[in-house]
């Protein structure tokens, strides 16, 4: 029979048991809420998936709001683990210039290192191996001409042959990005491969293809920045099977790039280093470069420079002439200081830029108004590090609001209208701004600044001089241009348009 003593025994056991569960949900918020003692404060989100169910598709936007309450620099719960971000120019300044080397690693996340293998040079942590690599990188890019006269005229070269592509179109309206992609990439192929393709090379269709995967596709970028917040989604089903397809596309271009390499392997002449390539390789057969130029850090090197080079500056390009659509006047007013410095004929240069004040604002809102990495490429912090009066413990995930700087009301009016002459003063001068930072800045800037500020300016210039960028007649409205595909880098969606000789 049910006794009073079971009845006591059962509640004791409910009682321990309730306790217990308590105890456990106790720690657990504990441990989830608690922070390393003087850390930035800021939101916390949810148990195991912190902020990220609230990020939504511009999360540097949601990051803005945030700082505004906790500060320019603030901690967030990415999954499991605690990012700081900077949120204006001030402390973005004191931290990756200031303090750079402090704040020059890169964090170890698993999407990533199984693409990189650990090699390259974007993703590969701060250290003398990562030294050594980016000062052979900026050595042997300026040996190819980088900065320098025979690069402008291997840019130049190239574009006319992609004033030719555009007119094959006849004035009817087409999606220039895979012509404007091969073009931008014909140019690092010349440094890395001492060569260009034809635009309809098989080969090199299949690179550009494969390269340009999931940069314009918005779906698949959500996914890859949500693999790069909480890398322990990659096993989920969904998740699984879009990551399945990118290392498919990876594995296919160090498939295709280790038979270029092959091919120069063949040809090799260490009196007569061709490209980077060749250079590399002559590093690679010197007594010292044994171990840190292997065959697999220059298929991924050479990957990361066909990316960091060719969607890039392919996006902003593609970028301007949506401005350019969208503000004729602006395209009028641009056209109008081209011609009259250029004429109609004659070969834009670098010597020019100088005295084009406007095209050179132009550029520069370009860069502001439609920020291409807008919370730049994530670092980490190499030591124990102080920070704005607060304490970062060594190996912080560091996320940097470029977004942020390039729409601060405090240093720009208006800051969502696109709008050159805010970089004129009042005598028609440009001003260049320290707080229109694409590249980044600090010791883990873009390696490839130099050659990207250059083509863009020497590609902009023979577009605007040679064509009217007009929005498709078929088209019932413009293309969209507050929208775009936002994952590792915010890129137009695909539009077409006409482009009129002029």
């Amino acid at each position: 029979p049910f006794t009073v003593n079971m009845l006591q025994s059962m509640m004791e056991e409910i009682n321990v048991s309730i306790s217990f569960t308590f105890l456990i949900v106790f720690l657990a918020l504990y441990y989830w809420y608690r922070r390393p003692n003087n850390f930035p404060p800021g939101p916390r989100g949810l148990p195991l998936l912190g902020v990220i169910p609230f990020l939504g598709n511009h999360p540097e936007r949601r990051m803005r709001k945030w700082s505004k309450k906790y500060g320019p620099v603030m901690s967030v719960r990415m999954g499991r683990q605690d990012w700081v971000v900077l949120g204006d120019y001030d402390t973005i300044h004191q931290g990756l210039v200031k303090q750079g080397t402090s704040f020059s690693g890169r964090p170890r996340i698993a999407t990533l290192e199984q693409i990189t293998e650990g090699h390259g040079l974007v993703f590969a942590d701060y250290g003398d191996r990562w030294k050594r690599q980016r000062r052979f990188g900026l050595a042997t890019l300026r040996g190819f001409g980088v900065g320098k006269r025979s690069m402008e005229d291997r840019i130049t070269e190239e574009v006319a042959y992609l004033n030719d592509a555009i007119r094959s179109h006849d004035g009817n309206a087409f999606d220039i990005q895979s012509i404007l992609s091969n073009a931008i990439s014909n140019n690092i192929c010349s440094i890395v491969m001492g060569q260009r393709f034809d635009y309809y090379d098989e080969r090199f269709n299949e690179i550009m293809t494969k390269l340009s995967y999931g940069f314009n596709d918005p779906e698949v970028s959500l996914v890859r920045q949500i693999l790069i917040f909480m890398p322990a989604l990659v096993n989920a089903p969904y998740f699984s099977r879009m990551n399945a397809e990118l290392m498919e596309n990876v594995r296919a271009i160090i498939k295709l790039l280790r038979e270029i390499v092959a091919d120069h392997k063949a040809l090799y002449d260490q009196d007569n280093h061709r490209d980077f390539i060749d250079a590399f390789l002559g590093e690679q057969k010197s007594e010292n470069g044994s171990e840190t130029f292997t065959d697999k850090q220059l298929l991924h090197y050479v990957r990361d420079l066909f990316i960091a080079g060719t969607e890039t500056t392919t996006s902003t390009l593609r970028w301007s002439l949506l401005c350019l659509i969208h503000h004729p006047e602006i395209q009028e007013k641009l056209r109008k200081e081209i011609l009259k410095v250029l004429g109609q004929e004659k070969t834009p240069a670098m010597e020019n830029k100088p005295i084009m004040p406007y095209t050179c604002a132009f550029m520069q809102e370009v860069y502001r108004y439609r920020t291409l990495v807008p919370l730049n490429l994530t670092h980490m912090t190499n030591n124990d590090v102080n920070l704005n009066g607060y304490s970062i413990p060594k190996g912080t995930t560091i996320s940097s609001n470029i977004w942020a700087v390039h729409n601060d009301p405090a240093l720009w009016k208006d800051p969502s209208k696109f709008k050159p002459e805010r970089h004129l003063d009042d005598k028609g001068n440009f001003v260049q701004s320290n707080h229109v930072i694409p590249f980044s800045v600090g010791p883990r800037h873009c390696l490839g600044e130099q050659l990207a500020r250059m083509e863009f300016f020497i590609f902009l210039v023979s577009l605007v001089q040679k064509f009217e960028f007009l929005p498709d007649p078929n088209a019932t409205d413009l293309p969209e241009i507050n929208k775009g595909a936002n994952g590792v880098a915010f890129v137009p969606l695909p539009y077409n348009m006409v482009a009129r000789v002029v």
